[in-house]
């Protein structure tokens, strides 16, 4: 049995993050105003007008928020991207015939994204120290949650890069679907804000579970259990690999 092809994995890898660092600038200076803009709205001129939440003040509640809504739309669209330009410039067919298997590929670029999501949600952490004293009570479940998240959405985002036939389809689903869902996830507030019905409505919203999980990992505060925060998370990664299984497996949308 041989062994897997990590010279393969490394050259993709590495042909991802050159693209990536081409527009370091770019990468680096959109999160960190974005972030600014954040806190000059939310943190300044709401949270002002707002007490502590959950005995945490609100300019630093909303920090896992902003991470996490940077990091899902972040790996959505550097995995997505990164397999439908090959589809769409005809360079599909080099990689399917490379001595690469489906799971190498999808190493190679999801760990390309992931990355690239991380390194872009550290930034965004970093930033957050200069508005508010940022405050991390379990790291280790932080890095868990942040590393976990990254590879879960960027699974999704090239499943969604290989089902999307053009650039429409390419941004239909992280504009209509994960944004509204990642602001009615409590990124911004908590849930137990709301009333009923609604809080019971936002206990199927995924971005629920994984914004909740994240924001434990700093305050020890959530809305839901950790456990299903991470037993979310980990269903969620399994989900994704057993639809590219079956993609590579049927050459959906992949092969003519």
């Amino acid at each position: 049995m041989t062994g897997m092809n990590l010279h393969g994995i490394w050259a993709i890898y590495r042909t991802e993050m050159a693209r990536a660092l081409r527009t370091v600038w770019q990468s680096i200076a959109t999160p960190v105003i974005t972030t600014a803009l954040y806190f000059i709205v939310f943190g300044g001129a709401i949270g002002s007008h707002m007490n502590q939440i959950g005995g945490v003040d609100y300019g630093a509640f909303i920090v896992p928020g902003l991470i996490m809504l940077a990091i899902l739309t972040q790996s959505i669209s550097n995995a997505s991207i990164a397999i439908y330009f090959p589809k769409f410039t005809g360079t599909i067919f080099e990689i399917l015939s490379a001595p690469l298997s489906s799971l190498e590929a999808v190493i190679a670029y999801v760990g390309a994204a992931a990355t690239k999501s991380l390194i872009i949600g550290l930034i965004i952490l970093a930033t957050a120290t200069f508005f508010v004293e940022v405050r991390i009570q379990h790291p280790a479940a932080m890095a868990a949650f942040l590393v976990m998240t990254c590879i879960a959405f960027s699974l999704f985002g090239f499943i969604i890069g290989i089902w999307a036939k053009n650039f429409e389809q390419l941004a239909i689903v992280p504009s209509l679907v994960v944004t509204p869902l990642t602001f009615l996830g409590g990124s911004f507030y908590s849930i137990d804000m709301l009333a009923e019905p609604w809080r019971t409505v936002s206990l199927f919203n995924p971005v629920v579970y994984l914004v909740s999980g994240f924001r434990w990992s700093f305050f020890g505060v959530g809305d839901v259990s950790v456990a299903a925060s991470l037993g979310f998370t980990a269903g969620f990664i399994a989900l994704c690999l057993a639809v590219l299984w079956w993609m590579f497996r049927t050459g959906y949308r992949l092969k003519p």
